[in-house]
């Protein structure tokens, strides 16, 4: 599996907003997260899982998610091809990453904010979570 983008849409009348994604499927969701970055420090990186699906959707300001398939866990190569995704609140949409992937997350505005939610009870997520330095893959 590749990435991919779950669209959805954002209704407004005269009573407000209300931002959708109908086609997120939650029955493999087993907790969630909501990640502000450090203004200070906008980049998170490097995480990767085997075998966990990751899912995220930006709540406030917008983010850049880098993405990476990995190639072997112990010694990934330095030159994995590199995609990136855009999520902002104007737009309500998901990106799913599937298992095999690490990945960066880059606030761009301050005070941004990302919800993600995980597929792995907590109990599991020791053994497949995988860190590498911050500079292994670079990021614009």
């Amino acid at each position: 599996m590749k990435p991919k983008i779950i669209e959805g849409n954002i209704f407004e009348d005269h009573r407000g907003s209300v931002a959708f994604v109908n086609d997120f499927n939650f029955n493999d969701i087993e907790r969630f997260y909501i990640v502000s970055n450090s203004n200070n420090h906008p980049v998170r990186a490097w995480q990767g899982h085997k075998i966990e699906v990751k899912n995220f959707y930006c709540i406030q300001g917008s983010v850049k998610i880098y993405y990476i398939k990995i190639d072997n866990w112990e010694n990934p190569s330095k030159d994995l091809p590199i995609g990136c995704v855009t999520l902002n609140t104007i737009e309500s949409r998901v990106l799913q990453i599937p298992a095999g992937y690490a990945n960066a997350i880059k606030c761009l505005e301050p005070n941004s904010r990302l919800l993600s939610f995980a597929t792995l009870p907590l109990s599991k997520v020791k053994d497949d979570d995988f860190r590498f330095d911050a500079d292994m893959w670079k990021i614009e």
